[in-house]
């Protein structure tokens, strides 16, 4: 029989080419996580203070920025600690929680973009019907159905890295616990783990896949038919934002997880840092700029504030 040892802690080698400018590293993350922070708590600011913004398409936005903050969250901070102090160690349990919560999150993230793309098909295509087809109660139940979907797509590989014995060797060629480069340090066969963990990715990034691009078809074969270019303009704009979120997402979670994973190099940490920082990066300063109604409630934000602090001032 093997001698399996039970593993107590795993090292995150993280980005042994930066060795010497791993502090410049750490300053990088560190500054992108709090622009993640206060981009994406901004855009939860204005949609909940803003009743312009107390529709559907927002309602998703909120808490698609939600997911975000709590994406970063769960990745950076861990990461800039052991860039800054040099430990590479990360305990048993803290790496399963961060492998669960990225996948978590991940899905729940997946089916909110095709849920959103679901919203503008509605109110493109039928924008009579759209108040009472996305009404408050199905906004909710969406969302739920979101988070369902994350819970039960996560929990069975969870439990099966879990179950899985680990040898001596603990180093993960990543800057945190995931999951494919986890499940290779095992000592047991791995086989089964690794094709339950494919068929899972696929059936959550293609299946989203598919209704947000059966969604969009149907938009665009809408706005190719409006009369007036001043109206298809507008309609393409409310998609836009939404659409550059989508490319940046999928396109770096079908490199990531539904390729073969027999080789991994310095690129799959590359595509690891594009859906962990740039997007949720990103996704504030997309959806702000390119999105009318944000930036007009923007301007009335700014323009109450300075109006509140000269009164404060002039007291």
């Amino acid at each position: 029989m093997l001698n399996h040892t039970t593993a107590t802690e795993f090292l995150l080698l993280g980005f042994p080419s930066l060795h010497h400018q791993e502090y410049l590293v750490a300053i990088i993350f560190l500054a992108s996580y709090l622009v993640i922070l206060v981009g994406n708590l901004l855009i939860i600011a204005l949609i909940l203070s803003d009743r312009d913004l107390h529709r559907p398409m927002y309602f998703f936005l909120c808490n698609l920025s939600s997911l975000e903050i709590f994406i970063a969250t769960c990745i950076i901070p861990k990461t800039v600690a052991s860039l800054l102090m040099g430990s590479k160690a990360i305990s048993y349990p803290a790496c399963i929680t961060q492998f669960y919560f990225f996948i978590f999150l991940g899905v729940i993230e997946f089916v909110l973009l095709a849920v959103m793309s679901y919203d503008r098909y509605v109110a493109i295509c039928y924008p009579l019907q759209y108040p009472m087809l996305m009404n408050s109660q199905l906004c909710v139940q969406l969302l739920l159905g979101s988070w369902t979907a994350g819970f039960l797509a996560t929990i069975v590989p969870t439990v099966l890295v879990v179950r899985l014995p680990f040898c001596n060797d603990n180093r993960i060629d990543h800057f945190f616990c995931e999951g494919v480069l986890l499940i290779k340090l095992s000592c047991a066969d791995t086989q089964i783990v690794e094709l339950i963990n494919f068929v899972n990715a696929f059936i959550i990034i293609f299946g989203s896949l598919v209704m947000t691009a059966m969604s969009y078809l149907y938009i665009i074969n809408t706005i190719l038919r409006l009369p007036s270019a001043s109206s298809r303009n507008k309609a393409f704009s409310t998609c836009s934002s939404h659409f550059t979120i989508v490319i940046l997402g999928y396109g770096s979670c079908i490199f990531q997880y539904v390729q073969p994973s027999s080789h991994h190099t310095s690129y799959y940490k590359m595509v690891a840092l594009l859906n962990t920082v740039v997007t949720p990066l990103m996704s504030p300063f997309i959806f702000s700029l390119r999105n009318e109604q944000m930036k007009k409630a923007l301007k009335v934000g700014l323009k109450r504030n300075v109006i509140i602090s000269r009164k404060c001032l002039s007291f």
